[in-house]
């Protein structure tokens, strides 16, 4: 029986690893390459890259793309690319206990939150699994220390704004450069079911000091908190749902909107669409960037709640 296409491309790649032309770290050739290198479809390509994915041999890394993992076993480094060294250095601030949460958060940035085992951290830290819990009791409080030990990094002033405004922008800031550099944050926490972390808190009691003399009544001041959290944990949850979906098909955000591009103008040209295929038209090229679309959406979010805040009636 003849080995698909996929099943050939990525047996290439295996050859390649094994005989030294492409090392741990490295990054592999495209979706588009490979479907050029091979007269194959994108589909096909996409393929060969997820099944690499599931054998663990590729590793999707965050704005870097598609490259080869590091092999795992007993002799496992610490980290790719040194990006781990500081968290197991001896003599760092909060002893063993901050070098496990250290380590799980590099982790986590690297792999995704779903990839942060209790057995992939120990062999990360060159421990054997049972001893992790002398310093946590389980995942759930080794996730809950990550997320503080995040949100301490990005530290709100040791003075808060005069003014509402600006202690609520201050917040949105510091919470979005701290899910910018950790994706894997944004998916933590539901407005159902919030998390109790100290850092998060800091940033709730903040809100409600700076909302304490306005007028607003207590449903009032939850409803501009929780607006204000879900604006920035919205935005931010797409970049670890970029990175998951680039780990599932080998794609990158380009290569599957150009994927698309057939399907999508197939239905926009269909009757009833007419308005947004005029829009198309008009848009031409547009580059998704979420940190443009922070700045485009925090003044009009704060503009909005200020007529709701200093506004009578």
């Amino acid at each position: 029986m003849d080995t698909p296409p996929y099943a050939r491309i990525a047996g290439d790649i295996k050859r390649r690893i094994a005989d030294g032309r492409l090392r741990p770290g490295d990054r592999v050739p495209s979706t588009r390459q490979l479907a050029r290198d091979w007269d194959v479809a994108l589909a096909t390509a996409a393929k060969a890259l997820a099944l690499l994915a599931q054998e663990g041999v590729v590793i999707a890394e965050p704005r870097v793309g598609t490259v080869v993992a590091e092999q795992r076993g007993a002799g496992r480094p610490a980290a790719r690319r040194g990006s781990g060294q500081a968290a197991r250095g001896p003599g760092r601030p909060g002893g063993a206990r901050e070098r496990v949460v250290r380590a799980a958060v590099e982790l986590a940035d690297a792999d995704g939150l779903d990839e942060l085992t209790m057995r992939a951290l120990a062999d990360r830290l060159g421990m054997a699994t049972m001893s992790l819990y002398r310093h946590v009791s389980g995942k759930d409080e080794l996730v809950l220390l990550m997320v503080d030990a995040v949100i301490d990094d990005h530290p709100l002033p040791e003075e808060r704004p005069a003014g509402w405004r600006e202690t609520l922008e201050t917040s949105a800031r510091l919470q979005w450069a701290a899910y910018r550099a950790h994706p894997w944050m944004a998916g933590v926490t539901s407005l159902y079911r919030p998390l109790p972390s100290a850092g998060l808190l800091k940033h709730s009691e903040w809100v409600m000091s700076a909302l304490a003399g306005t007028r607003l009544d207590a449903t009032a001041k939850m409803n501009v908190h929780i607006l204000l959290y879900s604006f920035v944990q919205g935005l931010a949850a797409n970049f670890e749902q970029e990175r998951r979906a680039r780990a599932a098909t080998g794609l990158s955000d380009e290569e599957w909107m150009s994927a698309q591009e057939e399907r999508m103008r197939a239905v926009s040209e269909s009757p009833g669409y007419g308005a947004f295929a005029a829009f198309l038209g008009e848009l031409g090229e547009f580059d998704l960037d979420l940190d443009r679309l922070f700045e485009f959406g925090l003044r009009p979010l704060l503009d909005g709640l200020a007529r709701q805040i200093d506004q009578p009636g």
